[in-house]
């Protein structure tokens, strides 16, 4: 079981229950996920990832495109939920991760702290990015990337987080020694717990977007 499936393991079995406005949620609060090499081999592997898109996804946000019929053209609908525009949301804030990855190959400083804040308080926003923080750390001439997810769908969002962030990695001139996720809360939808028992078990499933 990798580590992805572990975290899906664990808040199925031990889960608490909530409900929001989107439906219940069997949720865990403050869990930390430790990805070497290996484990992201692991999951980019033998998860179903629509990579492709999300690829065009991370290059349309780092380009500050906010129009969702954009998105659509390369074949994201999952974000036609928030109407013509994304406010507030990715773009705005990932439009900064290019000049942030060329700041740290010109330097690469390990005695530097490199940080993407995704995100501000009291503004209108029709999807806050559920990754608050990204941290680039270099030292011994690798690559360590710390994200805080302050709410992170495991079904959905999760892998496809994991995802994006390896593209990150593949932007910085180092070779990357781990990813570590911090979830704030990291939940599976009740209408999704029994797909993801059937995930556990080597079947294949697909999940229900909750928005």
């Amino acid at each position: 079981m990798n580590k992805y499936h572990q975290i899906l393991d664990k808040i199925v079995s031990e889960g608490n229950l909530q409900e929001n406005k989107k439906g219940k949620i069997k949720y865990l609060l403050n869990e930390k996920v430790e990805l070497q090499a290996i484990d992201l081999l692991e999951i980019l592997e033998g998860q179903q990832i629509a990579r492709n898109k999300l690829k065009a996804e991370l290059d349309l946000f780092t380009l500050g495109v906010d129009r969702v019929k954009e998105y659509n053209e390369v074949g994201v609908q999952w974000w036609d939920y928030c109407g013509e525009y994304l406010v507030n949301s990715y773009p705005k804030y990932f439009e900064h991760l290019p000049e942030l990855t060329e700041k740290i190959n010109r330097e690469l400083r390990s005695s530097k702290n490199y940080v993407l804040f995704l995100g501000e308080n009291g503004v209108q926003t029709n999807q806050q990015p559920c990754v608050s923080l990204i941290q680039f750390q270099i030292g011994n001439n690798e690559l360590e990337i710390t994200a805080y997810l302050r709410s992170s769908d495991a079904s959905l969002g999760l892998p496809s987080d994991i995802y994006d962030l390896f593209l990150i990695s593949t932007k910085i001139q180092c070779r990357l020694k781990g990813i570590t996720l911090m979830l704030a809360n990291v939940h599976i939808y009740e209408n999704n717990v029994t797909k993801t028992k059937r995930l556990l078990r080597g079947e294949d499933v697909k999940f229900n977007l909750n928005v």
